[in-house]
């Protein structure tokens, strides 16, 4: 559910390449121009586009983009230029520095992207860092939060729809009871929530709701100053409803006393072409305010026309 808006007529690499280049040079940058092509290019195309650039002009367009480009608008453009591999290699190499700190990224890698997706986002991490994503993820965290996400993001998970309704009735019980216990950080309850697939989980917290009374994630509320908690109840709700974990980080990107352009640049960069559709839908039932009226009422310029565009604005 793609939201961005490819001309039925797409230019030639080499056309659009040959439009860049353009863009880049003379008085001033037309980021305009940029805008009108990369927002409007899926991902194989603009895969296209970055090889092509190098063979044409001997030169990497992400180094051209950062050269020409600043603030907000360039992060924007250089996360959404980025393969997505490669884009989540970035995220979470940021979010595991001290100074750019951030557990919840990691969690949303390893939950939202499909089994292959998070494959490749380790490899590419590999050929970047020359380290392991995992050994990095375990060296910046401690306690129950590493115990919890180094199994996440080393995750292979069945992606298929086949569910055991029996696992599903004993597992719900499991977590129950280490739940009711406040045993969050049960090796079992770690184990369900890291290896199993997501239609079984599924399966298994709609068992728990039906046989508890109780959504897993209403009983997981206990203090919204533990992290390790909070991270939890991410965890489930990117695993199974990937939009209202998204319309949510929105909601508090833009609510927050100036903008968190990094939490909004990345969700719109990431889920533009997955399930912004799903993402907008949502975040109109949770605020009744579509979410392209508040972005524009928050952001300005360059900036305000590329994440527009990304999200399938009329006139972007």
């Amino acid at each position: 559910m793609a939201t961005i808006k490819v001309p039925e007529h797409v230019p030639s690499p080499a056309e659009d390449c040959e439009q860049l280049r353009k863009a880049f040079k003379g008085w001033g940058t037309n980021e305009n121009l940029i805008i009108s092509i990369l927002a409007h290019r899926n991902a194989a195309q603009r895969s296209l586009i970055r090889k092509t650039y190098a063979e044409m002009h001997g030169e990497d367009l992400l180094k051209e983009l950062d050269k020409e480009l600043s603030s907000d608008f360039e992060r924007i453009v250089l996360l959404w230029t980025l393969e997505p591999a490669d884009r989540d290699a970035f995220m979470v190499n940021e979010a595991t520095k001290r100074s750019t700190s951030n557990n919840l990224v990691i969690v949303e890698v390893a939950c939202t992207r499909s089994p292959l997706e998070l494959f490749k986002a380790r490899q590419a991490y590999h050929a970047r860092f020359k380290r392991s994503l995992e050994e990095d993820v375990a060296y910046h965290t401690s306690g129950d939060i590493r115990k919890l996400l180094v199994p996440l993001i080393s995750s292979l998970r069945y992606e298929g729809d086949e569910v055991n309704k029996s696992i599903a009735k004993s597992e719900a019980k499991i977590l129950h009871e280490k739940i009711a216990n406040k045993e969050y950080n049960h090796d079992e309850l770690i184990r369900i929530l890291t290896t199993r697939s997501k239609a079984q989980l599924l399966t298994t917290f709609n068992h728990y709701n039906n046989e508890y009374g109780n959504a897993i994630n209403k009983d997981l509320k206990v203090d919204p100053k533990d992290e390790y908690l909070k991270l939890l109840r991410t965890t489930i709700k990117s695993l199974i409803f990937p939009e209202r974990h998204f319309s949510k980080i929105l909601r508090l990107a833009i609510n927050k006393l100036g903008t968190d352009e990094w939490a909004l640049a990345r969700v719109i960069a990431t889920r533009a072409e997955i399930d912004m559709e799903r993402i907008k839908e949502e975040y109109f039932r949770r605020n009744s305010i579509p979410l392209d009226r508040d972005i524009a009422k928050d952001t300005s310029g360059d900036y305000e026309r590329m994440l527009l565009a990304l999200i399938g604005h009329v006139d972007a």
